[in-house]
């Protein structure tokens, strides 16, 4: 049995090696393309196998026309079942009730709480945010939905300032600066990375949903998107420097592609990077291909590695 670190990247695919326009070919990211033997997150560069990782260039248009879409691709991931198939197209940004209903189904969360195991959802929430929800004016995203429906609880500011949760920006500024938080501790992403990993600790998964790449990918901003891929890169060699990958899988997901193409402000069509690395990441890569993979991929690792 090991266990996983699930790092959900919102909006990560492989796109071309042009520096001028896809910041995963511009950024400096000396932890991934370190695990990946030199060679970046590309279209071109395929499959890699390296020593201590494996990148799988995993299909999120499942056989459906159009741009692939978050509320979709995350039931997909969530689920093991193509949503956007059984929809009939791409969907999203947040689910609608037949997505909704998926996810109050059987998920990655909740098979692994009928076996016994534990679960953590890392995220931490601003007060605002659940009175948001609260009054209607708010819908969870795949992601948090799945995890409140699970029975998960959703992380506070509380947890975030005791280390037992994390920000989307990893460094904490946005809560002092924007959410009203002005006491909350400051972290390097490095220190978030340690966090995480002190997380899974005491869990079978962890599961944190990032999606800072998504809105800089929206953004059309090189500079914007380049640093929040380095720190997302220096986030991951916190999380590596302090997890035991011997009986941890880190499996670092996406739903669809986005920012490794800024001459579009939209999704694009492109695979998106799965990268595997720790205890089971052989098997795991053997049995993805596309994002219903991921799934049954990460809950036979935790079973079984």
């Amino acid at each position: 049995m090991a266990r996983a670190v699930v790092l959900f990247l919102d909006g990560v695919g492989l796109g071309v090696d042009d520096a001028l326009i896809n910041p995963l070919a511009a950024a400096r990211l000396p932890v991934l393309t370190g695990l990946l033997d030199g060679q970046r997150l590309l279209a071109a560069n395929g499959r890699i196998d390296a020593p201590r990782a494996i990148m799988v260039p995993t299909d999120a248009g499942l056989g459906v026309r159009g741009r692939p879409q978050s509320a979709t691709g995350q039931t997909a991931l969530l689920t093991g079942r193509n949503a956007s198939l059984i929809l009939g197209e791409h969907f999203g940004p947040r689910p609608n009730a037949a997505l909704r209903a998926m996810l109050e189904g059987p998920t990655l969360f909740t098979r692994l709480l009928a076996e016994g195991r534990t679960v953590a959802f890392a995220n931490a929430y601003p007060q605002g945010y659940f009175d948001a929800v609260a009054r209607g004016k708010r819908l969870h995203g795949a992601i948090p939905h799945a995890a409140q429906a699970a029975g998960l609880r959703l992380r506070t500011a509380d947890d975030l300032r005791a280390g037992r949760a994390l920000s989307v920006d990893l460094t904490n500024t946005a809560w002092r600066s924007t959410l009203g938080y002005p006491d909350m501790p400051l972290w390097t992403p490095h220190r978030a990375g340690e966090v995480l990993a002190h997380l899974a600790q005491g869990h079978d998964l962890v599961f944190f949903d990032d999606w800072a790449t998504d809105l800089a990918g929206h953004g059309v901003d090189l500079a914007e998107s380049v640093r929040v891929l380095e720190e997302i890169d220096a986030f991951i060699g916190g999380l590596l420097a302090t997890v035991d990958l011997a009986e941890t899988l880190v499996a670092i997901i996406s739903d669809h592609g986005n920012i490794e193409d800024l001459r579009v402000k939209g999704h694009t069509e492109n695979a998106t990077p799965t990268v595997l690395i720790g205890a089971g990441r052989q098997a795991a890569a053997g049995a993805i291909s596309d994002l219903t993979h991921v799934m049954p991929a990460l809950l036979d690792v935790i079973r079984n590695a």
